[in-house]
């Protein structure tokens, strides 16, 4: 079918769905409503083609200066997004109230591509403008929402599939919308909810931007949520009344709107005042504890940060309440919290984006699907997620589809009752499925799954139930599934060796764990390493064995790291560790250059002057926003004493990241004025390197 003609079906399905006459297509009533504003209330024609109007570039200036904080807390979690749904055909964008574009992080031909349509920073896209699409939708609905393809009012957009949720600010009011806009053919279910919880993470930087110096209330009616992204948080004054809150904290505590919440004392909310938790805290530990709502009915898990602690110079302190004597809280598991898995990074932006997006999304039960090259560490990093994971305090049963010959795996998998075949055992097998009842279910290499085996579990998945191999009755399972594959499951999806269905359940979400090669924190990973394998003091490295290690290529990741450090701890005999004691291929063909200037930076943070800013650099190129922030690193620079490690840490930042900002602002990373290069291998790739606007 013709472009023209296919516009034109288009074009005749949107004013019979307008008119309440018969339509080819199944409509939501999001969309529906959508059409028939624009056709009713805004006059548009969707066979007439309008672009969306641009900003002024002054105009767009006042627009960003009035929402500056937003555009700060959601920057970060941006790139993130973009990173994580790994899309070269993608766009991350930001829209204010008014729904115009105000930041967007793309690949640079993706961002070329669309720009001539209108979807470019500065564009206006609200439905008066564009039509229905994601961000101007979501504004009109107040909700989130996912405009795919043809749900678009103007043809010229339906190439397109738009997933967008709306911020709400500290008042209560849509301060903007996170979108994300892609080509892909299919409506990503994972893309809603990765955006929705993105979503989550801006309300509450921004809650804690505008209220640095309340005193910060976390709560949930689960331990194991509390300071999450699902937890409540309050923001309360010192005269113990309530000034702001998350949508979490509302829903919990009954309220409808904040309007209903602000304004009121604490004691209102909870059965103990603030001063009473100020002055338990000092006494308690900082694990949540349980409290009970003013009337008693309801029981939550509290932690609490006073002022100074919400400004990173205090300590995290735990809120207690009375509790009735009859009462005896149930044991459950600790929260879950980054630093409890912070050993699988030192300092490399992508693995920590990985660790971020994946302590995230277990918390939702999302199934996960690693993937990375052989000795990457996939199935150490699916120990850690579980550890974490409301399934932590259940079992963790690896499965690995590649060492099983073909004929076990169903057995070993879905289990087997008593003489069920030849050569079963007696009383039968449960199976790695039902062991996995509770827990974390982790299928290593599920690419070399055999495809009649995939059916089966597809339907377990589906259904949350497993019928063991010989028997008539089900056994109803629940647990965390973690896939990994060194494979392209995609590819082996076109290829016909995996089934498309299946692929789709297991993949809620893909975390992509970065070769040892390409990662830019080889050196703390290697002095963290030697202390694992010692029981003393680990042996040093000689320099000549330091550049040996940091130039090799490593095909075989961090196993091969630990195997050769294992080795070089036994020759070096207690003293520092030589070139002599490696093996000939890592020492052969040492390069004359030096290592990649951002290991450098980490091998030489512990040496390096202190930054300090560009007194000689042009600071006009800078905006008010961006001045602005310069201003605050180098204020937290000076309280620091210039200590970069501890002002990434209260900025909750790698340094990595921190030592890009300084860049980027025009602070300089040594005496000599010049700048370590601390872009990621990512960023490097034209093709696929994320395009984010200056904000």
């Amino acid at each position: 079918m013709s472009l023209l003609a296919d516009s034109s079906m288009h074009v005749r399905e949107i004013l019979n769905v307008v008119n309440h006459q018969l339509a080819t297509r199944p409509t939501s009533e999001p969309v529906a409503q959508s059409w028939a504003r624009c056709v009713n209330e805004f006059q548009l024609d969707p066979s007439r083609f309008v672009t969306p109007p641009i900003l002024t570039e002054y105009e767009l200036s006042s627009r960003r200066e009035a929402m500056g904080d937003l555009i700060a807390c959601s920057k970060l979690e941006m790139t993130t997004l973009y990173q994580q749904l790994a899309d070269p055909e993608l766009a991350v964008v930001l829209v204010d109230s008014g729904g115009v574009i105000v930041h967007q992080v793309s690949s640079v031909p993706f961002a070329e591509a669309v720009a001539s349509d209108g979807f470019r920073v500065g564009a206006l896209w609200s439905e008066r403008e564009a039509g229905t699409n994601g961000m101007g939708t979501c504004l009109a609905e107040r909700d989130c929402i996912a405009v795919c393809q043809h749900e678009h009012f103007y043809p010229r957009y339906t190439s397109l599939t738009c997933s967008a949720a709306p911020i709400f600010d500290d008042c209560g009011e849509i301060a903007g919308v996170l979108d994300v806009t892609s080509r892909s053919k299919l409506l990503q279910q994972h893309s809603l909810v990765l955006v929705g919880m993105s979503r989550q993470m801006i309300e509450n930087r921004l809650l804690d931007a505008r209220y640095r110096h309340a005193n910060m209330i976390h709560f949930h009616s689960r331990p194991e949520f509390v300071g999450t992204l699902h937890g409540g948080k309050l923001a309360v004054g010192d005269d113990s009344t309530v000034l702001a809150a998350n949508r979490s904290a509302l829903f919990q505590l009954g309220f409808r709107s904040l309007s209903e919440l602000r304004g009121r004392r604490i004691e209102e909310a909870f059965n103990a005042s603030l001063e009473d938790m100020i002055a338990r805290s000092i006494r308690g530990s900082f694990h949540p504890v349980t409290v009970y709502s003013a009337n008693a009915t309801n029981r939550f898990f509290l932690v609490a940060q006073t002022a100074q602690n919400s400004a990173g110079r205090g300590t995290r302190v735990a809120v207690t309440a009375p509790v009735p004597r009859a009462s005896t809280p149930e044991k459950r598991p600790p929260p879950a919290r980054l630093d409890e898995i912070a050993h699988l990074e030192f300092g490399d932006p992508r693995m920590a984006s990985q660790i971020q997006l994946g302590a995230r999304v277990v918390q939702r039960k999302i199934p996960i699907i690693l993937r990375g090259q052989t000795g990457t560490g996939k199935e150490v990093f699916a120990q850690a997620l579980h550890s974490i994971s409301p399934h932590s305090s259940g079992p963790f049963v690896p499965v690995n589809c590649a060492s099983l010959p073909e004929n076990l795996i169903e057995s070993e998998l879905f289990g087997y009752r008593a003489g069920a075949f030849t050569g079963a055992q007696r009383e039968g097998r449960r199976g790695k499925i039902v062991q996995a009842n509770g827990g974390t279910l982790f299928l290593d290499e599920i690419g070399d799954m055999p495809l009649a085996l995939q059916a089966r579990l597809l339907r377990v998945i589906e259904e949350h139930e497993v019928t063991p191999l010989g028997a008539e009755t089900t056994v109803k399972v629940n647990f965390q599934l973690i896939s990994a594959s060194h494979r392209n499951l995609l590819e082996l999806v076109h290829s016909g060796q995996f089934r498309e269905d299946l692929y789709y359940r297991l993949k809620g979400v893909e975390l992509n764990l970065p070769s040892l090669a390409d990662r830019v924190d080889k050196l703390p990973l290697i002095h963290h390493l030697l202390e694992a394998e010692t029981d003393n003091d680990p042996p040093e490295l000689t320099k000549e064995a330091q550049q040996a290690l940091l130039s090799y290529a490593w095909p075989g990741n961090i196993r091969q790291l630990r195997h050769v450090l294992q080795m070089a701890i036994a020759l070096c005999d207690g003293q520092p560790i030589r070139c002599e004691d490696l093996p000939v291929e890592i020492t052969q063909r040492m390069p004359e250059i030096a290592m990649p200037a951002a290991s450098q930076a980490v091998a030489q943070s512990a040496t390096q002057p202190a930054p300090h800013p560009d007194d000689d650099a042009d600071l006009s190129a800078l905006n008010a926003i961006q001045l602005n922030e310069r201003e605050t690193v180098l204020g937290l620079l000076d309280e620091n004493r210039w200590n970069v490690s501890n002002v990434a840490k209260a900025l909750g930042i790698s340094r990595n990241t921190l030592y890009r900002k300084m860049r980027r602002l025009h602070i300089r990373l040594s005496h000599d004025g010049s700048v370590v290069d601390e872009s990621s291998p990512d960023e490097s790739a034209a093709e696929e390197s994320p395009h984010a606007d200056s904000a």
